[in-house]
């Protein structure tokens, strides 16, 4: 229970998120397949439960869409990765992977911004050349964080203007 109705969530908040559901997407079929997809995982296990949500407690502290498109983009590709190793000869399997692999190309540039991040945890720092590298790009990257953090002050300052709270 806790997998298809986490799963039809986090479709649901994705697709209407980014302004994707259509007539051709029927949630309703999707929600179909999705049990079908519980009865394959065998969902119900009393397992499920433990631990908590993978995937919904993490996006609640995403808020930004921006912010939103990279955390999606990742977690669709953990959901096609998780249908590579099914048996792609069911319906349902196919229509999920199908409705996910439309939504990954609607949050490419998601999954770019993930790409970075991923480069960016590969970096060694002990090694001297990175350090060395970093030491020159140091001035350019603190402008930039103060360049949104003042976009920050500046915008929370003219949404204080504007509210008559």
């Amino acid at each position: 229970m806790a997998f298809q109705t986490y799963s039809l969530f986090v479709l649901s908040v994705i697709m209407i998120s980014f302004g994707h559901v259509e007539n051709r997407l029927n949630l309703l079929q999707l929600q179909n397949d999705i049990d079908k997809l519980k009865a394959d995982f065998n969902s119900s296990h009393s397992d499920v439960a433990d631990g908590g949500p993978i995937f919904t407690e993490r996006l609640k502290s995403w808020t930004e869409r921006n912010e939103k498109e990279i955390i999606l983009s990742q977690i669709i590709s953990m959901y096609l990765e998780m249908l590579e190793n099914t048996d792609r000869s069911k319906d349902h399997v196919r229509n999920i992977a199908e409705e996910l692999n439309t939504l990954k190309k609607t949050l490419s540039v998601g999954s770019k911004k993930m790409e970075d991040l991923k480069d960016l945890t590969k970096l060694q720092m002990s090694d001297l050349k990175v350090q060395r590298k970093a030491v020159n790009e140091l001035f350019s990257v603190l402008q930039k964080l103060g360049d949104t953090s003042s976009s920050h002050k500046r915008k929370r300052s003219q949404f204080q203007r504007l509210c008559k709270c």
